[in-house]
């Protein structure tokens, strides 16, 4: 399969479009059976009436792992909103409700967001032991919830056409809305305070959340984000997050 240049490019996959459909292709360096598992997140959305691309094929192109899904038409709501800024708060205001119903399905099926937490923090080499100790005692206290959690939403996963579609369902887990909507917020403050800020407003005020009850998972989400190995990520403030958790304590 001729696959020419990439059209994305995320931390596990490069998008291309072949024939009028999108090949995801993962890195070479994944464990076996990441491509299924990321299809098998998709098809459930998809079963639970959400609005994500159909799944064509989970295959392998040139010995790497491979999704084949449909093309969605359109653009996402973060190219909309650098367009246009005014729109801000109506892009954003569209993608809680996305959120939200995305939160209120039951992820039986997926792994629990408590034993992903668990890996990453385990894995994370920026962390000390007792760091890793500190949030993983934190997290043994949190609530286990099983909603459907999303792990990378935010408005550059959403693609508007005649209908907003989600996207890139690698992240997702069964867990508590509550981490979701601050990994969220996290991925909004690398580059956008006011962004994060009018997110987290908008979130708490339709669901009836306090920013308190989302802030109580800040050092873990952080924590967990340091083995993640993003390029575009700072390190160094991720640490300062999971430092609070020390100064609280």
């Amino acid at each position: 399969m001729e696959l020419g240049h990439p059209i994305a490019a995320g931390n596990t996959a490069k998008v291309y479009i072949v024939q009028d459909k999108i090949v995801k292709l993962f890195r070479e360096d994944l464990p076996e059976g990441t491509s299924s598992y990321e299809a098998e997140k998709q098809r459930y959305a998809l079963s639970k009436g959400l609005p994500v691309p159909k799944i064509m094929d989970v295959t392998k192109i040139d010995g790497r792992q491979a999704i084949i899904m449909e093309k969605i038409s359109g653009r996402t709501l973060g190219e909309r909103l650098l367009e246009n800024k005014n729109l801000a708060h109506y892009y954003m205001e569209m993608s809680v409700n996305i959120q939200q119903n995305i939160h209120r399905i039951n992820a039986d099926a997926f792994e629990p967001m408590n034993e992903k937490l668990t890996r990453q923090i385990g894995t994370a080499d920026r962390l000390s032991q007792s760091q890793k100790t500190a949030l993983l005692f934190k997290l043994s206290e949190m609530p286990v919830k099983k909603q459907l959690c999303h792990g990378d939403l935010h408005l550059f996963n959403l693609i508007m056409g005649d209908n907003v579609t989600i996207i890139d369902w690698v992240d997702a887990s069964a867990g508590d809305s509550r981490a979701d909507v601050y990994r969220t917020y996290l991925l909004y403050t690398q580059f956008s305070s006011e962004l994060a800020e009018l997110y987290l407003q908008l979130y708490c005020t339709k669901s009836g959340l306090s920013k308190d009850e989302v802030m109580e998972w800040a050092p873990i989400i952080a924590g967990a984000r340091l083995s993640e190995g993003v390029l575009s990520e700072d390190s160094d403030r991720l640490l300062e997050i999971v430092n609070k958790l020390s100064l609280r304590g």
